[in-house]
């Protein structure tokens, strides 16, 4: 399917065998030529230590709080119950399918080990994607939600809401997105802690500076996503809802807006897959997102070649799936 089927002479069958084997030919290629300079180099791939930095079973000690005599041993379901009997106090542990070192009568010490359990853990990079995603999500709702007001005021007739709205799209534009996320974190942030601290207010973690610079950049540009997007539709569309009664708001809301959206939709998208990969640079702030994560691995475990080869794939995984998204949405949407 093109976008102007039908114009030109229908495509044999040999002719989309011939360029689709052309395609797998390239992509053939492509592997080979990074398997054989892989090979080519002194390095040693170790693909099998990959799977712990997702997810991990370690050994948790139980260990006596108190001093005293085991006065039980007892299970319960899948558990095992330690109950300890010291000078005027008793103290329970459970391990969870775990298994006693010690047994009834036996006398323990502060901090002496009771007992062990097996505990799946995630790894470092399970984590940094997590973390990816719940700062790549609260900035597209943030930013979704900033760009549209900033839009509808971009073109409103009151000029204090059209010049705010310029004034902040081209504040956003002109500066690097590194030197707003030092901005939001080491003055912003600095002046509003301190102003917590002093009226006994906890403070703000460092997550959500990085979620308002993140979503006030992607804001700006969403802003004027949605202005094209909203200018886009024939003039005709608004005079023929305001002809039928509505007024402004009702006809930007049940005709204009819906038509824009579904011609905002692709660019959209590639400003959310944009957002995605920006958050790389939280980093620099101390959250530990997933490129973060991938820097602290790398430099415990030297094998930088598989790290940044997986943390490629997990940032190409949540795109492509967010534009598989978007590209359902588009579809509903005609």
């Amino acid at each position: 399917m093109t976008a102007f089927s039908g114009l030109d002479r229908p495509r044999g069958k040999a002719y989309n065998l011939f360029w689709t084997g052309v395609f797998f030919l390239l992509l053939i290629t492509g592997c080979w030529l990074m398997y054989t300079a892989s090979q080519s180099v002194d390095y040693t791939w170790r693909w099998y230590r990959i799977p712990q930095y997702f997810y991990y079973t370690e050994t948790v000690d139980v260990r006596s709080e108190i001093e005293g005599e085991v006065a039980s041993v007892r299970t319960t379901g899948d558990d095992i119950v330690i109950s300890v009997q010291g000078e005027g106090e008793t103290a329970s542990y459970t391990l969870p399918g775990g298994e006693p070192l010690l047994d009834e009568g036996d006398f323990v010490s502060m901090g002496d080990i009771l007992g062990t359990y097996e505990q799946g853990t995630p790894g470092v990079l399970l984590t940094g994607l997590w973390m990816t995603l719940e700062v790549s999500l609260f900035a597209i709702v943030l930013g979704i939600i900033i760009g549209l007001l900033t839009g509808l005021a971009r073109i409103a007739d009151n000029p204090a809401l059209r010049l705010s709205a310029i004034t902040y799209i081209e504040l956003i534009r002109g500066s690097p997105l590194l030197v707003q996320i030092f901005l939001w974190y080491f003055v912003v942030g600095t002046l509003i802690n301190t102003l917590l601290a002093k009226h006994g207010i906890s403070q703000i973690p460092s997550l959500w500076f990085g979620v308002i610079s993140l979503a006030l950049f992607a804001g700006a540009y969403i802003a004027e996503i949605v202005r094209a997007g909203i200018q886009s539709v024939h003039r005709g569309q608004m005079e023929a809802a305001r002809s039928l009664g509505m007024d402004y708001v009702q006809a930007m809301r049940k005709v204009i807006l819906p038509q824009a959206f579904r011609r905002i939709l692709p660019p959209l998208a590639g400003q959310f897959i944009s957002l995605i990969k920006d958050s790389s640079l939280l980093g620099v702030i101390a959250i530990r997102e997933l490129t973060k994560a991938t820097r602290e691995t790398v430099s415990t475990s030297l094998q930088p070649f598989e790290l940044w080869i997986v943390c490629a794939i997990l940032y190409l995984v949540l795109t492509f799936a967010l534009s598989m998204f978007v590209q359902y949405l588009e579809r509903k949407a005609i």
